[in-house]
């Protein structure tokens, strides 16, 4: 089995149920710029208070890398959110997820990491997976030629989200520890997602309910992260990195088994091949 891998399944369950978190707070209609916001003023201190418990916060050349990657976030999920006001997010959502190509990519010919078969082979699962369990509205395809802001919108979302978990991998090679990085990352996206939530609506006052589930939502994700910097320190981006970012399973099986959501036979491939992605990448 690659190094790292349980890790990065850590990862994806706690990512699947951030995303879960978020799609509720989304249902009571919280504001995608309050919630981020929200998310940030929870994780900025909850990582620095991770780093002082662990002793692991220092002041290196990984904090920088942290920060580039931060910048990523932000562009990332600003273009996402902008993309969804008018494209159909059954077409939005699984572009945004394939992320990971950008980022295999860029371990590819950047770093000189191997394509193997089974990594191919899991790639290919991934991709498929992607499309049977987020993808697929006829309706929504149909309309897509009258969103086409909001296809270069998500594209630029997908790129640079590929680009930011490549930094982790950067950052994974400095030696840096979790904490340092991803305080990095938080110190750039704190003061961009306060910015941009107060020049929206000139005042921006998350509700209580904004307040709540992002800090749900950021406890989630700095685990996560946290795991996700780990496994990268273990083996390879071209195989975790897809690995990680697969939340959309739990995601869907939490739909599925606790909600109580139809269980059709396109969900049914899609987690049969989403099950042998993660089998093909581990074994890569």
């Amino acid at each position: 089995m690659t190094p790292g891998v349980d890790f990065a399944l850590g990862a994806m369950v706690l990512l699947g149920l951030a995303d879960l978190v978020y799609k509720r707070a989304a249902a009571a209609g919280v504001p995608a710029h309050h919630f981020l916001m929200a998310q940030a003023w929870w994780f900025a201190p909850g990582v620095v208070f991770y780093g002082l418990v662990t002793g692991t916060l220092a002041l290196d050349r990984s904090l920088l890398w942290g920060m580039g990657a931060g910048l990523f976030v932000f562009i990332a999920l600003y273009n996402f959110a902008r993309s969804l006001k008018s494209g159909a997010v059954s077409i939005v959502a699984p572009i945004f997820r394939l992320s990971f190509t950008v980022t295999v990519a860029l371990a590819v010919v950047i770093l000189g990491e191997p394509l193997t078969g089974w990594k191919l082979g899991g790639l290919a699962a991934a991709l498929a997976a992607v499309w049977l369990l987020l993808g697929g509205d006829a309706g929504a395809a149909r309309s897509a030629g009258a969103a086409r802001p909001a296809l270069a919108q998500v594209l630029v979302a997908m790129a640079a989200m590929g680009v930011a978990n490549f930094l982790y991998k950067v950052g994974a090679l400095t030696g840096g520890s979790p904490a340092t990085f991803i305080a990095g990352q938080a110190a750039a996206f704190l003061p961009l997602a306060t910015v941009f939530a107060w020049k929206v609506d000139r005042g921006s006052r998350p509700s209580r309910v904004a307040w709540l589930h992002a800090g749900a939502t950021a406890a989630l994700f700095l685990v996560a992260l946290v795991l996700f910097f780990e496994s990268l320190t273990l083996g390879e981006a071209s195989v975790l990195t897809p690995i990680s970012q697969m939340g959309f399973v739990v995601t869907a099986m939490i739909g599925l088994i606790v909600l109580r959501e139809p269980f059709t036979a396109r969900k049914m491939a899609g987690l049969a091949l989403a099950v042998a992605a993660l089998a093909c990448l581990a074994q890569s």
